[in-house]
């Protein structure tokens, strides 16, 4: 006789056990917050720096820019000893007739901020890629093309406008009589030749260290694939150094924003076609208006930080994530899972 098989009784769902699994490691709370403590105490000195040289005089100049100048009250008649307060009303003067010389500041500063920060990454990516290059002689051509960086603005300012000299070597060079340092488009042109000479190898100088980070087998393997010299640089040599041009950029555009000595040495002061609005803020408080220049300088202060949240915003969010967001970590599954999976 076949013998009879008792049917499985179904285990209740209460009953069914999990394989346990190893509990989440959590730090203490005690050496979290010590390295918390640890990491305030190592800022905390770089923070009051910050807070003395940056912070203060921003909100100093944010002040100063509410009160007007000192001078006869129209109303009164009488001779003010303090600034008047006028509230917005140095802000409010730039769209006016009177902001005429503010917009005419606020283009140059624009215009030249743009044209030599483009001419200063090309030049710049030129000398980073020739100083990556190995021959002979690397090291003089390296020191030769640094040299001009490290050669103060001021005295940049004077060497060029002895170049642009009347008589000088540029009209020399170039068989024709310009009057360089006067009003005109000249002007500009000499001021753009001026600081993409000095700033150039600060450039290069950033993409070369990008450079050199950049193992020899990447382009080995895309030689022996057939790729061109262009087709390397467009597809290996910029996407690896692009962390490092974008840095250079940024910093090159954060200067050149707040461009004052170059043009004031080489071709004066309160001309019309190179005055930036960091002159225009040195003129006014000159001639003891202190309201209209804490005005400008807190419009180029702004200007400057929305230039920086802009640049980072857009072209730096790459650096983090396709989406802008920090890229996650994958999951790892248990092991039972994985197992399972495969």
């Amino acid at each position: 006789m076949a013998e009879t098989q008792t049917p499985a009784r179904p285990v209740p769902p209460a009953a069914r056990r999990e394989p346990p699994t190893a509990p989440a490691r959590r730090r203490p709370a005690r050496a979290t917050a010590g390295t918390a403590r640890l990491a305030a105490l190592l800022v905390s000195p770089t923070l009051l720096v910050l807070g003395v040289v940056v912070l203060y005089p921003t909100l100093v100049a944010l002040k100063q820019s509410l009160y007007g100048t000192r001078g006869l009250d129209p109303k009164t008649g009488f001779v003010e000893d303090s600034e008047p307060f006028v509230g917005l009303q140095n802000f409010a003067a730039i769209f006016g007739e009177a902001g005429a010389r503010f917009w005419n500041a606020f283009w140059n500063t624009t215009f030249l901020t743009a044209t030599t920060v483009l001419l200063e990454t090309l030049i710049g990516v030129a000398m980073a890629l020739i100083m990556h290059r190995a021959f002979r002689g690397r090291a003089l051509v390296r020191a030769s093309i640094l040299i001009p960086w490290a050669i103060p603005t001021a005295v940049t300012g004077l060497l060029w406008r002895w170049i642009f000299h009347s008589d000088g070597i540029a009209n020399a060079l170039i068989g024709h009589q310009v009057l360089w340092t006067t009003e005109g488009f000249h002007a500009k042109a000499a001021v753009i030749i001026a600081d993409v000479w000095k700033t150039a190898p600060f450039v290069g100088l950033l993409v070369l260290a990008g450079l050199q980070v950049i193992p020899n087998e990447v382009y080995e393997a895309a030689r022996i694939d057939g790729a061109g010299v262009l087709r390397r640089f467009r597809h290996i040599t910029l996407p690896l150094v692009k962390p490092a041009l974008l840095v250079a950029v940024l910093f090159r555009t954060l200067d050149a924003l707040r461009m004052f000595d170059l043009p004031y040495i080489l071709i004066g002061a309160q001309k019309t076609s190179v005055e930036t609005l960091s002159m225009l803020a040195q003129d006014q408080a000159a001639n003891v208006r202190f309201g209209p220049a804490s005005a400008y300088a807190v419009i180029l202060f702004v200007y400057v930080f929305l230039i920086a949240l802009a640049f980072v915003r857009l072209l730096g969010a790459d650096l983090v994530g396709d989406d802008g967001r920090p890229a996650r970590r994958r999951r790892r599954l248990p092991r039972r899972t994985q197992g399972v999976a495969a």
